[in-house]
């Protein structure tokens, strides 16, 4: 038990260069809210749903982050900051870093799989401030979901998810390879949403251009071919 303690607060050590120290990291509140989750998820896998309920409810009021007593959760969960909610149906990976104020909310379980209405976060997976993973979608290993993103589609593995709704987004392979990104995604202006929207705009236009051209080829070229030669001088005597 003091093994996978130490092993898990070193894991958030190696995420996060805040900490000075394991002790420092135990006054987490995403430490806090991982662990009475246990004692909840335990409670509510024996049916006694009142108890969990309420060890839900202590562990929300002591550290912001509600993560429902059904949830299933893997091994070294980061919760950074906490204010986040984790739905009744997701299930957590190993591995998995999640920032503050984001939601693994539900969408209506007939649209999705029967009584699942949660996200399935993977391995690896890293999940960006404010961000909004909905339904009963899959994000697989290693992926990144950036800040303020909203996504309501699977996303493949090692992707980098952006926008509203999330698209993905190209890495450079030096990024891509290091272990570890800190906060989702690169701080880089290429990541930005509104940057991506204008590319896309510039995009759509440029697309426009050329379908313009196309069409006046085409009525030029109807044109010279329907035209008749007038009559010849021999015709005119």
């Amino acid at each position: 038990m003091l093994g996978r303690l130490v092993a898990y607060l070193d894991s958030i050590k190696a995420r996060d260069p805040a900490p000075r120290s394991r002790w420092e990291i135990l006054l987490y509140p995403g430490v806090l809210a991982v662990g009475l989750h246990r004692v909840a998820h335990w409670l509510f896998q024996g049916e006694l749903y009142f108890l969990a309920r309420f060890v839900n409810h202590l562990s929300r009021f002591l550290t912001g982050i509600d993560i429902h007593p059904g949830a299933q959760i893997g091994r070294n969960l980061f919760i950074d900051h906490g204010f986040s909610v984790i739905g009744e149906t997701s299930e957590i990976g190993d591995n998995v870093t999640i920032y503050q104020n984001v939601t693994l909310g539900g969408t209506n379980p007939a649209n999705g799989i029967a009584g699942k209405r949660h996200p399935t976060i993977c391995d690896g997976v890293i999940i960006g401030s404010g961000a909004n993973v909905l339904g009963p979608i899959t994000v697989e290993k290693n992926s990144r979901i950036g800040a303020n993103a909203v996504v309501t589609r699977d996303v493949p593995e090692g992707a980098t998810m952006t926008g509203i709704p999330a698209r993905p987004t190209l890495v450079a392979a030096e990024q891509y390879q290091r272990d570890f990104v800190p906060y989702g995604t690169i701080c880089s202006e290429r990541f930005d949403p509104q940057t991506q929207q204008l590319e896309m705009l510039k995009c759509e236009v440029e697309q426009l251009r050329n379908r313009l051209a196309q069409l006046i080829q085409e009525r030029d070229g109807q044109q010279r071919g329907g035209a008749h030669p007038g009559p010849t001088e021999r015709e005119r005597a």
